[in-house]
């Protein structure tokens, strides 16, 4: 056994549910987390016009000792990247509205390929947080496999009206793929129903079971009710949510992008 079916599709920059689909029309029965052998990842690679090599341990480790590393006196400190990751309706967008509205930005840059739109926020202490949007992962996954490490923070956003959708499962099992270590999750359009704690603690075990699935330990995971309409708990406190204590989506993103974090890791210079 080698790799999993995310990472698999990640690898090959396609969903892991055409590679489940694909198992299934050659009559292999797989599950998103299964791990595969060396002849069912040829015949499925194969399918998408992939070929596949085997290296061996020590192969492998004299492709990481042919790693390039920086000099110290090369790198500069970078904005942490936050990228907000979430089912079809149920706010991404609308929340990226609203943060970069209610924070004076001067850093806009939309467009930065066709499918990507980037802007810049600045935090209280003036320290800033790039966001990225797009409307799919296509673009994440063809980044990763360039060698480009896009995201250091994932905001996984679930609509209070709903529930954990299929899109949701994906964008978690493709921020594990892509090597994100720092999930917040946004339980977002409180506004829309009589929210309160029972509603939210429901919806955050169920999302808490899907995190842990790929090895995310919920209790590292900040979990916060939102609602870009009102602006409720993300940049200020909201009244509408008393018996939610925890920190604002912006403090939250502040605590993950202090420069002692992982995320504000240097990046090199040409």
């Amino acid at each position: 056994e080698f790799i999993s079916v995310s990472e698999l599709a990640g690898l090959m920059e396609v969903s892991f549910a055409d590679i489940i689909s694909k198992c299934m029309n050659l009559g292999i029965m797989v599950s998103i987390n299964q791990r595969l052998e060396a002849d069912v990842i040829e015949l499925v690679a194969g399918e998408f016009g992939f070929e596949v090599e085997f290296i061996g341990v020590d192969d492998a480790a004299e492709l990481e000792d042919d790693d390039y590393e920086d000099a110290p006196e090369d790198l500069v400190p970078r904005a942490p990247i936050v990228t907000i990751m979430g089912h079809v309706d149920h706010g991404k967008t609308s929340l990226l509205d609203y943060i970069r509205h209610s924070n004076v930005t001067d850093g806009e840059a939309g467009g930065i390929t066709q499918h990507i739109g980037a802007y810049e926020v600045t935090t209280k202490d003036g320290r800033a947080i790039t966001f990225l949007d797009t409307p799919g992962h296509e673009a994440f996954t063809a980044m990763r496999a360039r060698g480009a490490k896009v995201t250091d923070i994932a905001v996984i956003v679930v609509a209070a009206d709903d529930a954990v959708m299929p899109q949701t499962k994906e964008h978690v099992f493709l921020s594990k793929t892509l090597g994100i270590n720092q999930l917040i999750v946004a339980i977002n359009k409180i506004d829309l129903v009589d929210y309160d704690e029972a509603k939210f603690n429901e919806l955050k075990d169920e999302v808490s079971a899907l995190i842990k699935t790929v090895g995310f330990n919920p209790a590292d995971v900040p979990f916060i009710p939102v609602s870009a309409f009102e602006g409720d708990n993300i940049k200020d406190a909201s009244p509408n949510t008393s018996w939610y204590k925890g920190d604002t989506l912006m403090q939250a993103l502040d605590n993950l992008a202090a420069p002692e974090k992982p995320v504000s890791l240097p990046l090199r210079i040409p």
